[in-house]
C-alpha cells in the first residue's frame, strides 16, 4: 500500500473511532467531528489522489454532451438511493422479526445520534457535505486506489479476480470495519450492504461515480431524516 493511501486511512480510522467508540464517544460532538471528518476525507482525497481526478477532468473535458451526462448521473443517483432505501426497509422488517428487541435496540442507538442537534441541519449536512465527501474518499479515492494498486502488483489471494473487483472487497472491508468501535451490529451491517452496493456500482461502471455520490448524499438524508426506518 502506497503511503499517502495509508495515511489516509489511518485518519478515518482514528476519526471514526473518536465518533463511534465508547470512550470517547460522549466527550465529544459528534456531528461536529463528523463534519470536520467529511472535510479532512475530502481534502485528503482530492489531494493525495489529484492525479485520480485529473485523468477524470481530462475525460469529462474530451466526453460528449455534457448536460446529458449530468442529468442521466442525477436521475441514476435518485433511482440508486430508492431502492437501497427499499433494500434497508425490507433488512430491518426481517431483522426485527428474527431478532425484534436486538435490532431494534441497535437502530434506535443510531436515530438517537439525531437528538445531538438540529434535525434539520443534520439533513443538510448529510445531503451536502457528509454523503458526497465520503463517496469522494471511499470510492472515488480509496477503491480507485487500490484498483491501480492490484492492477500493477495483485496480491496472491485476489489474483483471479479483475483489479475493479479486488479494489470493491478490500475498500469495502476497509470501510465496514471502521465502524466496529460503534460496537453496533445494525451498523456494521448497513456499512457492509452499502459499501457492497456502491463499490459495486463503482467497480462495474466507473464513470458511474457521480452517480454514486448522488446516491450517498440521498441516501444518507433520506434514511437519518427524511424518511427515517423505525
Amino acid at each position: 500500500m502506497n503511503r499517502n493511501l495509508s495515511y489516509a486511512l489511518i485518519a478515518a480510522a482514528l476519526l471514526w473511532f473518536v465518533m463511534f467508540s465508547p470512550q470517547t464517544a460522549g466527550n465529544v460532538n459528534f456531528w461536529g467531528v463528523m463534519s470536520s471528518a467529511a472535510v479532512l476525507l475530502l481534502v485528503l482525497s482530492l489531494w493525495y489522489g489529484r492525479d485520480l481526478w485529473k485523468q477524470r477532468w481530462q475525460k469529462w473535458q474530451s466526453s460528449g454532451n455534457k448536460t446529458l451526462y449530468v442529468l442521466q448521473q442525477i436521475g441514476l443517483g435518485i433511482v440508486i438511493a430508492a431502492v437501497l432505501w427499499g433494500v434497508f426497509w425490507i433488512g430491518d422488517k426481517v431483522s426485527q422479526w428474527m431478532f425484534p428487541s436486538f435490532a431494534r435496540m441497535q437502530v434506535d442507538t443510531v436515530y438517537a445520534l439525531k437528538e445531538k442537534g438540529s434535525t434539520q441541519l443534520i439533513g443538510w449536512l448529510m445531503l451536502c457535505l457528509i454523503g458526497p465527501a465520503e463517496e469522494i474518499f471511499w470510492r472515488g479515492y480509496v477503491q480507485a486506489s487500490f484498483c491501480r494498486m492490484f492492477r500493477a502488483n495483485p496480491p496472491q489471494w485476489l489474483r483471479r479476480l479483475p483489479a475493479e473487483w479486488s479494489a470493491m472487497i478490500v475498500s469495502t472491508a476497509v470501510y465496514t470495519l471502521i465502524h466496529l468501535p460503534a460496537m453496533n451490529f445494525m451498523l456494521l451491517m448497513s456499512a457492509l450492504v452499502c459499501g457492497v452496493i456502491w463499490g459495486g456500482l463503482y467497480a462495474f461502471r466507473r464513470d458511474w461515480l457521480p452517480a454514486v455520490i448522488v446516491s450517498h448524499a440521498l441516501w444518507d438524508a433520506a434514511v437519518f431524516v427524511w424518511f427515517p426506518i423505525m
